[in-house]
């Protein structure tokens, strides 16, 4: 098949999934596609160029995502039901990706057409709740962040859980209260987490817009 910058991305999603961000060369690119390395920079330069291209195509996608969630929303719902229904999307679009998470967060770092959208959009949502233009990024980057962060540690290797039954017991006498705080179910605990935030940037509404 002929060598084209789609290709070439879906290929290194590929070997970036197999193998992390130090084991993506474009060499292993090249050996994926049947080709010769040389053949891919006439439509990818090098590695960074690669890694901004897939990156964009994660950061698209969650922008896609998040206006199909957006449509679905009833007319009438508010700030919070907007910004839920982006972060929400934006989530689960990039867990769609091994190291989607990593590839998001770096995206907006090379100006990705993608990332720079998905920003837009939720500046915008804020602005309309009345956030104030000074306070707007920092909000914006505060939920950003934490969608990130958040499928990072989803997408991190589980804990190593000690096989004697007696540590494990020696850890939860210790640790009562974050054993007790251990999340079990991701969904819940990504709801009411972004309640927390919404909550927290309702206090920068004028008195008259809080809800």
């Amino acid at each position: 098949m002929k060598l084209t910058a789609d290709r070439i991305i879906d290929a290194g999603m590929a070997v970036f999934a197999e193998s992390g961000y130090h084991g993506l060369s474009m060499r292993r690119v090249a050996e994926r596609l049947d080709a010769h390395a040389g053949s891919l920079y006439y439509h990818v330069p090098n590695k960074a160029a690669l890694l901004q291209l897939m990156a964009d195509r994660v950061a698209r996608q969650a922008y896609d995502a998040g206006t199909e969630a957006l449509a679905a929303l009833d007319a009438s719902s508010g700030w919070q039901a907007r910004v839920t229904a982006q972060t929400v999307a934006l989530r689960r679009s990039i867990r769609q990706h091994p190291g989607g998470a990593i590839m998001f967060a770096d995206s907006p770092k090379t100006l990705s057409p993608g990332a720079l959208s998905v920003m837009e959009r939720l500046l915008d949502t804020l602005a309309a709740a009345g956030v104030p233009a000074e306070q707007c990024g920092t909000a914006a980057d505060t939920v950003l962040s934490h969608v990130t962060g958040y499928v990072l540690q989803e997408q991190s290797e589980p804990p190593v859980v000690p096989p004697d039954p007696e540590a494990v017991a020696a850890l939860h006498r210790r640790f009562p209260r974050t054993v007790a705080a251990a999340v079990h179910d991701q969904d819940g605990q990504f709801a009411r987490s972004l309640e927390l935030i919404c909550a927290g940037i309702a206090t920068l509404l004028p008195p008259a817009e809080r809800p």
